[in-house]
């Protein structure tokens, strides 16, 4: 059985740590769109791990990762992370395959994010400033380099030179050689050839041979191009359609969804956020549960959750059942309101608007649960929490319609309640080991 593994808010919902503790269950893990501006943060054995390119099953051994046509790679950064887990004992030759039809990030496209950024003014998105928006642009304006023309000397050339030229124009500060980008492109090139691939041809393969595949996707649905807060979003499609359209795949091929989603809700960066916490209380979720971004180290945005929002994913992508996590951070709290409704003016809407003004102007309307006084950090069984804990994770599930499959209550991989066995044993065949 394959699975697509989706973020249901803004990101940095913890779907590195789901997808690492499933992966066992999995012959490939396979991402398909975003670039390392996408940190998945990974906790084992005492250690952590930051991926930011690699799916986050290369900490399994025996699963072969995947990098989709629909994720922008920046090879410096790239094996950056190669070199980074191969220190910490953790072999990738021979484990990983990139995409020969994935687009290559440049120095170039970093300056140009920057110099994008700056331009907005008071409508900065609050990017990361990695180059992934311009590479995407320049694929979209058909003048992208992707990884096979790599291994094309003159081809290769030719690429560099323009996306040079052009943002030499763009940029007076500093003119940028483009003998040195292209050198720099050839021997990273060169290292990276062993692991270039046809992956819409190896996983078409993999399948009729009757291996599974994890399908990870990077950031969440409210920052997808087309279904997120736009134009507060990400430069691809983040939700469950970028894993056809980003690995070459049927959507045949995704037997079932599994969204990702905190017990609260974060976002990093601008835009609307209906259920945003300001003042002490954001600042005390946000400490509580180091809510700072894992590649950029940014402050997050903190507020309740958001059932009208998480209706939104579900809906759009399909959802089978979520996952909970961070529950433990909701610990010791007297009420843990939910926002289940937007008012806007005099009326209640229960759908997330497209328009961004309208947007801006919801405020959320709460339904207060009671907090529980026992600690859920660490608990390993659903019977085990605390009362009211349940009640809030059932009413979760009536407010967004979909089940929910497991419950995250800390970083280790074992801090995990099945909270749905006849799911987990439909899915995965036996009980869901959490070890």
């Amino acid at each position: 059985m394959n699975i697509a593994v989706v973020g249901a808010q803004w990101g940095d919902e913890g779907k590195g740590k789901i997808v690492d503790l499933l992966a066992q269950r999995f012959s490939i893990v396979a991402r398909y769109q975003g670039g390392h501006n996408a940190g998945h943060t990974v906790h084992v054995g005492g250690r952590k791990f930051i991926l930011r390119l690699i799916p986050s099953g290369i900490l399994h051994a025996g699963v072969t990762c995947v990098i989709g046509n629909g994720v922008v790679v920046d090879l410096k950064a790239l094996f950056e992370e190669v070199d980074e887990l191969a220190t910490a004992g953790i072999a990738v030759n021979g484990r990983l395959l990139v995409s020969d039809r994935a687009h290559v990030i440049l120095p170039y496209h970093r300056d140009l994010d920057r110099l994008s950024e700056a331009s907005l003014g008071a409508r900065m998105i609050g990017t990361t400033s990695r180059g992934i928006g311009p590479a995407y642009e320049d694929k979209a304006g058909r003048r992208g380099l992707r990884v096979c023309d790599l291994a094309d000397g003159a081809a290769l050339e030719e690429l560099v030179r323009d996306g040079v030229a052009r943002r030499n124009r763009l940029v007076q500060d500093e003119a940028l050689r483009w003998e040195d980008v292209l050198s720099q492109a050839r021997e990273l090139g060169a290292r990276l050839r062993p692991w270039v691939s046809d992956v819409s041809v190896a996983l078409t393969k993999a399948m009729a041979d009757g291996r599974s595949i994890l399908f990870e996707g990077a950031q969440g649905t409210m920052l997808d191009l087309d279904h997120g807060t736009y134009p507060y979003v990400t430069s691809s499609n983040a939700t469950v359609g970028g894993a056809c359209t980003g690995l070459g795949v049927g959507p045949r091929s995704v037997h079932a969804v599994l969204g990702i989603a905190k017990a609260y809700t974060t976002r990093v960066g601008e835009g609307p956020f209906p259920s945003e916490l300001l003042g002490a209380e954001g600042e005390a979720l946000r400490a509580k549960g180091h809510e700072f971004g894992a590649v950029t180290g940014r402050p997050r945005r903190c507020g309740w959750f958001d059932a009208v929002q998480v209706r939104h994913a579900v809906r759009v992508n399909g959802l089978d059942a979520v996952v909970i996590t961070k529950m433990d951070v909701l610990d010791g709290l007297a009420a843990v309101p939910i926002c289940v409704g937007y008012r806007v003016g005099d009326e209640v809407c229960d759908e997330f608007p497209a328009d961004l003004r309208r947007l801006q102007r919801c405020t959320p309307v709460l339904e207060s649960m009671p907090g529980w006084p026992a600690a859920t950090a660490g608990a390993k069984d659903f019977r085990g929490l605390p009362p009211e804990a349940r009640a809030y994770v059932e009413r979760l599930e009536e407010l967004i319609g979909v089940p929910v499959l497991l419950i995250s209550t800390g970083a280790g991989r074992d801090d995990t309640i099945v909270r749905n066995e006849p799911l987990a044993a439909a899915w995965f065949g036996s009980a869901l080991s959490l070890a």
